[in-house]
């Protein structure tokens, strides 16, 4: 399944110039760490949290889910926001999950920690960043936290808020551009 394209046209260096002087901590850029290892340069839809340190489980049962949110503007492609710890000793993502992530309608997912089967993941049409490539993965030990708030970097992400990903950076906002 190929997710929609989204609603509004969008760059993030436009929308950094618009928001450029936002006070009021709802337009957040992280930090320039993140590789692009999926087919899709660029992204965008509601977030879905993870978090969670060296095991994927909840990974692995958010992409083997349907990646898309009702919302008021109807079923959309969903982002999952993976506050992996920043950890660079396990992946959190690999091959078959981003081919799972893929079917199943998630525009993309953005972790705070490893990926592996990097050329499998670069077939994957879906956005995927990641901090590295790490072979090593995960133990399976079913821990973590699902739609809770995460700090990616330093910066706060929350379920619902919306993502832009483009080949300049991502961004995260309270509610989606209009078009």
């Amino acid at each position: 399944m190929t997710p929609p394209t989204p609603a509004a046209p969008f760059a993030t260096c436009d929308l950094c110039d618009t928001h450029k002087n936002d006070s009021s901590g709802r337009f957040r850029v992280l930090p320039p760490v993140f590789k692009p290892f999926g087919a899709v340069a660029r992204f965008c839809g509601p977030v879905v949290t993870v978090k969670c340190f060296e095991d994927n489980s909840l990974v692995k049962a958010a992409v083997d889910g349907s990646g898309l949110l009702e919302t008021p503007a109807g079923r959309v492609p969903a982002v999952l926001v993976v506050d992996g710890g920043a950890s660079l000793r396990r992946a959190l993502l690999g091959g078959n999950l981003g081919a799972a992530a893929a079917k199943n309608g998630w525009a993309g997912v953005v972790i705070d920690g490893c990926v592996r089967d990097v050329a499998e993941l670069a077939q994957c049409q879906v956005g995927i960043r990641a901090l590295a490539a790490m072979p090593l993965p995960t133990e399976k030990r079913g821990e973590g936290q699902r739609d809770v708030a995460v700090q990616i970097q330093g910066v706060w992400v929350y379920p619902g808020d919306w993502l832009y990903a483009d080949e300049d950076g991502i961004l995260v906002m309270p509610a989606p551009l209009q078009a």
